[in-house]
């Protein structure tokens, strides 16, 4: 009896899996053409073995997120350079392939989840920006009107 009661209870804690149709269609789901967005960031994250990185841009993508995990790195990308903390601008890949109104429904009603897509994003490119250089000029730029204005 204490083992039943005991399943019983580890069923409640855990989320009831998804039904066999949704989980296929969420496999099988069709990647519209990608749209190619530009935005600046830095890198959360490095998985070299997988060739994937997270990231966090400063402007959010079309779909409202400011973090990407598991960005899809090419392999001819010399990942091994790539640095975290480092500001880059990224030029990505972004896929859309659209949920059917029966999986949006289940995925509202049983899971509290309000969604009608699913992305994945590719990294086209990436170049390092650099911004200290940039401020260092503004500095020292800044000085020298100081400077100018206290000599009049």
């Amino acid at each position: 009896m204490a083992r039943s009661t005991r399943a019983a209870r580890a069923s409640q804690d855990e989320p009831e899996a998804l039904p066999k149709w949704a989980e296929e269609e969420i496999k099988s789901v069709n990647f519209e053409d990608p749209q190619t967005v530009s935005r600046t960031g830095y890198i959360l994250d490095i998985n070299e073995k997988d060739f994937k990185v997270d990231i966090q841009v400063y402007e959010s993508l079309p779909d409202g997120r400011t973090i990407v995990e598991g960005l899809e790195v090419p392999t001819a990308m010399k990942i091994s350079e790539f640095m975290k903390g480092f500001v880059y601008e990224f030029k990505i890949k972004m896929y859309k392939g659209k949920l059917s109104s029966k999986l949006t429904d289940l995925l509202k009603s049983k899971y509290a989840l309000d969604m009608d897509s699913l992305y994945r994003f590719e990294l086209e490119n990436l170049q390092m920006l650099d911004v200290e250089s940039d401020v260092s000029a503004g500095n020292s730029e800044g000085s020298a009107d100081a400077d100018e204005e206290g000599a009049d």
